[in-house]
């Protein structure tokens, strides 16, 4: 009988401190309380329109709206899932962000450095684990995000190259991408990858960065520059 009122108190407490908190994320592990009795707070928080299953093991306590709880912001949740450096849009979510293509998906489309965490309803995670270089050079998603256009530029990018080109070199120019940052965070990637940001180093004049990105054989850099073969002025001198 002392162990159930214990228990009882255990979770009204804990209800209590879910109640008294405002945008914060919440987990199984969170709680002072054991596995089952956990289980039932949270569903029943759930049920009661209190908090707001994201996916399994997550939760999130807003605020209240007329629909119900209201949903944490995407970054928010990302950050939450998938936290530290190296993480960013991938697809048409990464063409997007670079402004690059016109075409918004249904769901956000984050490459992960490492395994995907489990997406969620709003959220799709792809594993890049074998691409460390981008933890180590601590990229920020718009970083993530150029490389993964690099390597997708034929089924994500829409706008014609000599645009998409240019817009590249924009990024970089303006420093809302960074060029060492992104020199050093290429050395794990494919080799289309990193002959079209040699090139695009090239072509802004950052010959010593161009040059720190491991070269790719001559084949696979042919192929990968094919398609800026009408950049016009911008094209690096090996451009085919």
């Amino acid at each position: 009988m002392t162990t159930t009122t214990r228990d009882r108190a255990t979770a009204a407490q804990e209800r209590g401190r879910i109640m008294d908190s405002r945008n914060e994320f919440w987990r199984p592990e969170d709680l002072a309380t054991s596995g089952s009795t956990t289980l039932h707070l949270l569903a029943d928080l759930v049920e009661a329109g209190e908090l707001r299953r994201i996916r399994r093991g997550l939760y999130w306590r807003g605020g209240k709206t007329p629909l119900g709880m209201s949903y944490p912001r995407t970054e928010l949740v990302i950050a939450e899932l998938a936290p530290g450096p190296g993480v960013g849009p991938t697809g048409l979510d990464a063409s997007n962000r670079l402004r690059v293509s016109t075409q918004v998906p249904r769901k956000a489309h984050i490459a992960v450095p490492r395994r995907a965490p489990e997406s969620t309803y709003d959220i799709d995670f792809y594993a890049r684990p074998a691409r460390q270089a981008r933890v180590e050079a601590e990229l920020g998603s718009g970083e993530v995000a150029l490389l993964e256009a690099l390597d997708q530029w034929e089924r994500t990018v829409e706008v014609p190259p000599a645009e998409a080109w240019e817009r590249f070199r924009e990024l970089i120019r303006n420093g809302q991408l960074r060029a060492a940052h992104l020199a050093r965070g290429s050395q794990t990637e494919p080799g289309k990858v990193r002959a079209r940001l040699r090139a695009l180093l090239e072509s802004l004049g950052e010959h010593a960065l161009a040059e720190q990105i491991p070269m790719p054989d001559r084949r696979t850099t042919d192929s990968a520059l094919t398609i800026l073969r009408d950049v016009g002025p911008t094209a690096p001198p090996n451009a085919p």
